[in-house]
């Protein structure tokens, strides 16, 4: 005959009833099973344009086996092909490491215009709503080759900045 002991709750306090609450609301959109066998399977290969007569030779699966082999492959590849990539790739993976390359080579992307823009010089003017001075854009429309566009004015507000970097104090 062991004494019962009273089990105590633990005090609710305002930040654990405020995380308690963000738990429970994440846990109502977490994926079903199904779903997250869908989206694990990043190399899970299936061609856009299957041609069943292919030549023996061609190769019939990706060459990568891992993120990594993959990440690794676009941290060489040539700015020509990491905007091909971002272009024509659209809603991919690949198009996701794209950008993220183009922003590691102080490319930044503006959403207004939907091309690519790097500072030529440090800007002459610089506010917290925009800076303006020259700079190196990829024109993919007409000529699909880097021009200068002096005097510009970029404003923070046409920054895409959904990879995390921040847009007025990169370079």
């Amino acid at each position: 005959a062991q004494p019962q002991q009273a089990t105590q709750q633990p005090r609710q306090t305002p930040e654990l009833a405020a995380t308690t609450k963000l738990l429970k609301q994440s846990m109502a959109f977490t994926p079903e099973t199904l779903e997250l066998d869908k989206q694990s399977s990043l190399f899970n290969y299936a061609p856009r344009n299957f041609y069943a007569h292919s030549h023996p030779t061609f190769p019939t699966a990706p060459q990568f086996t891992n993120q990594d082999e993959i990440v690794a492959l676009f941290e060489r590849l040539p700015m020509d092909t990491l905007f091909f990539v971002f272009y024509f790739q659209q809603g991919t993976f690949q198009q996701y490491l794209a950008a993220k390359q183009l922003k590691k080579h102080s490319w930044r992307f503006h959403k207004k215009y939907m091309t690519w823009f790097q500072r030529h010089e440090e800007p002459k003017i610089a506010t917290d709503e925009y800076e303006e001075g020259t700079y190196v854009y990829f024109d993919y429309e007409s000529g699909w080759c880097q021009r200068i566009k002096s005097a510009f004015k970029f404003e923070y507000l046409y920054l895409e900045d959904e990879l995390g970097n921040s847009g007025a104090g990169d370079a």
